[in-house]
């Protein structure tokens, strides 16, 4: 199956995943500019009413952008929706992608409903919605979603438990679509990786939380720089939903990384209304932390990731296998 045409024109076979607080405008133009896909969660922008502002401004840049570059290019903009009962913005905020012609939703958690899907396809738009099983999958899939955000073992925040090889290769025995990989994607090398094992683009999240433009604090920064796969701990006490998160920002809020207790599911809770969050300052990261050692801009990042790309192509052509 041919590639969407909004998925066809990239600098680099990468999409930039939606983080929590740290993917804003700044993050989000940076990287469409360098050819990737930028995308962040629509409940990112609070109150409601910023996410216009958020996209009114992304889109104004890239169009100055366009003008000033006419041969540049330039990558889409995708925009996270939680599909969740609690999430009580769903409905304004895709009622507000639909009327900028966003070109690409993510959705998340659960498979988008008709109405959603209906919107986003009334202007050619496209819907990837991400996934951590095989069941989770096959359902989106029925519901009508357009492509698959595989979440495999080692992702930053909300992460799954399968190895990426057991995860793609049982989705492409019957999905022929646009499909994304996600988990410890931190190099050019990997990126090429996941295209090898029959992913069509590699999906990054961690990697941008230490660059210049995220959203994110010194101390954020310099604990992903310092860390290492061993310092990721995989646990559901803070959103109900495994995920793994920096052990130094769960010390530092007076948990025993070791000994953490189980979240019970129903604690999950996206609406607007409901308060401070009482784990703001715990730290999502992957297992690619150990990769991790500088804060470049993402443009800085976009290049290196190019020559890694392109490195490792040359140097698996140079192998010269199958004999």
């Amino acid at each position: 199956m041919a590639l969407p045409a909004v998925l066809q024109q990239l600098s680099l076979p990468v999409i930039a995943s939606p983080m929590f607080i740290a993917s804003g405008p700044e993050l989000v133009t940076e990287q469409c500019k360098a050819g990737i896909v930028g995308s962040f969660p629509a409940l990112n922008a609070r109150p409601a009413e910023m996410l216009d502002q958020w996209l009114t401004e992304i889109q104004q840049s890239l169009a100055a952008h366009r003008a000033a570059h006419p041969d540049a290019i330039i990558g889409p903009i995708a925009v996270n929706q939680i599909v969740h009962q609690s999430n009580d913005r769903l409905a304004h905020d895709v009622e507000v992608c639909v009327k900028h012609q966003i070109p690409i939703i993510i959705s998340s958690l659960r498979s988008p409903p008709k109405d959603m899907l209906d919107a986003v396809h009334s202007y050619g738009g496209i819907v990837l919605h991400d996934v951590i099983s095989i069941r989770h999958a096959q359902k989106a899939l029925e519901a009508g979603v357009d492509g698959l955000i595989l979440v495999a073992t080692g992702a930053g925040g909300h992460a799954g438990g399968l190895s990426p090889f057991a995860l793609v290769g049982e989705v492409r025995k019957f999905f022929d679509g646009p499909i994304a990989l996600s988990g410890s994607i931190a190099t050019g090398d990997a990126v090429l990786a996941a295209q090898a094992m029959g992913a069509d683009f590699a999906y990054i999240g961690s990697r941008w939380l230490a660059t210049q433009e995220a959203n994110t604090s010194e101390g954020y920064r310099q604990a992903i720089v310092e860390s290492s796969a061993a310092d990721i701990v995989y646990t559901n006490l803070f959103t109900g939903v495994h995920g793994n998160y920096l052990k130094k920002s769960i010390v530092n809020a007076g948990l025993d990384p070791d000994n953490l207790p189980q979240a019970d599911k129903t604690t999950m809770n996206f609406s607007t209304s409901s308060g401070a969050k009482a784990w703001r300052d715990i730290w999502g990261a992957g297992q690619g932390v150990g990769l991790m050692e500088d804060v470049p801009t993402v443009a800085e990042l976009v290049e290196r990731l190019k020559r890694e790309y392109q490195a490792a192509c040359a140097r698996v052509m140079a192998a010269g296998y199958p004999k």
